[in-house]
């Protein structure tokens, strides 16, 4: 995946997943290293090879944050050549311009910015609730209750959804120094304390969500109290279904967007199966969470943690990191459906 030379460490970017997490984790891995890198084969295998709106805008974003030197930022580039300077703590402003999702952006630089020596404030536009990444609710109540337990501290408001295709969200976000990354330990979730099923949705029928929940009520057979319909204000029509299980240690969502021509049974049955597994699997980690705490792991104490089987998202970031930094990760399988990620620093 990658060779180093004295001055720059290449990156082929077709490797592993093949998308734009390779890419995202070696920006905000050369930010927080000083290193430089170049990234060749950007999303070689997409249907729109190169680079979109969105991962141009999370270029410009670590651009920005610490004065690096870019070549190829520009739309469809195959290739960028990014050679980070120091980074700043500040005000920010990142705006898409689509649906394309403002939570990869916000993860792509908020790694530096703790590391930053003063508080930042970005503020986001663009998606918010998008089906191929991480929604704000997730953000919020999921990722960043994690990173906490590290030391890790950011607060975000959400001011506008965006969903897709419209857009048209924003929100913001404080993200305060980290005085030390610590170690993390994840092996057991604990008792279940609440859990809750939030049906959001902006100029569509109410029967949509309505449906929705009565699907997971049918199938999961969660009390009517903690059933929620959601409505709100978007520039475009826009759903989004919710499972929320918060354990003692953790707290998971699964979340199903809704599309045109599909129906509400259908939109509920995808996160109903999410959380079953999730459930069934009796780890603390869930599938999406797990890639998202490898870097901050790596970048601080290490720590271990157990999860699902490995996404391939998991998987990208596990060889990122380990050839930028030449840490020692396992991935060990424990039983069906139940592995352990161990950072050793």
């Amino acid at each position: 995946m990658i060779m180093e030379n004295t001055d720059i460490v290449v990156i082929d970017g077709s490797q592993g997943e093949g998308g734009g997490q390779i890419f995202r984790s070696t920006l905000t891995l050369s930010m927080c290293l000083g290193k430089a890198v170049r990234i060749e084969n950007i999303r070689a295998g997409r249907s729109k090879p190169g680079l979109l709106r969105q991962h141009l805008v999370c270029l410009r974003a670590a651009q920005e944050v610490c004065e690096a030197k870019v070549i190829g930022a520009e739309l469809g580039s195959p290739s960028v050549t990014f050679m980070p300077g120091e980074i700043r703590a500040g005000e920010y402003r990142y705006a898409i311009g689509s649906a394309g999702s403002t939570t990869l952006v916000f993860q792509t630089i908020l790694l530096p910015l703790l590391l930053a020596g003063d508080v930042s404030e970005p503020y986001l536009e663009g998606g918010t609730h998008n089906g191929m990444a991480p929604s704000y609710d997730f953000i919020e109540q999921c990722f960043l209750p994690a990173i906490l337990k590290m030391g890790c501290h950011a607060e975000a408001e959400l001011e506008k959804f965006g969903f897709y295709p419209a857009g048209g969200g924003a929100w913001r976000v404080r993200i305060f120094p980290a005085q030390e990354v610590r170690e993390l330990t994840l092996m057991e979730r604990g008792d279940l304390v609440d859990q809750s099923a939030v049906a959001t949705s902006s100029r569509i029928p109410d029967h949509v969500t309505e449906r929705e929940l009565s699907h997971v009520q049918k199938k999961c057979y969660w009390p009517e109290e903690s059933l929620h319909q959601r409505f709100v204000t978007s520039v475009g029509p826009g759903n989004i279904l919710s499972l929320r299980v918060t354990m003692d240690n953790i707290t998971e969502l699964c979340e199903s967007v809704g599309e045109r021509n599909i129906s509400a049974e259908r939109v509920a049955g995808r996160a109903i199966r999410d959380i079953k597994r999730y459930l069934a699997a009796d780890v603390p980690v869930g599938e999406h969470l797990a890639d998202q705490l490898v870097l901050p792991m790596a970048l601080g104490r290490g720590g271990r943690f157990r999860t699902l089987n490995p996404s391939p998202h998991l998987l990208t970031n596990i060889e990122v990191v380990r050839y930028m930094t030449g840490i020692d990760i396992e991935l060990n399988r424990i039983k069906e459906d139940c592995w352990e990620v161990i950072v050793r620093k």
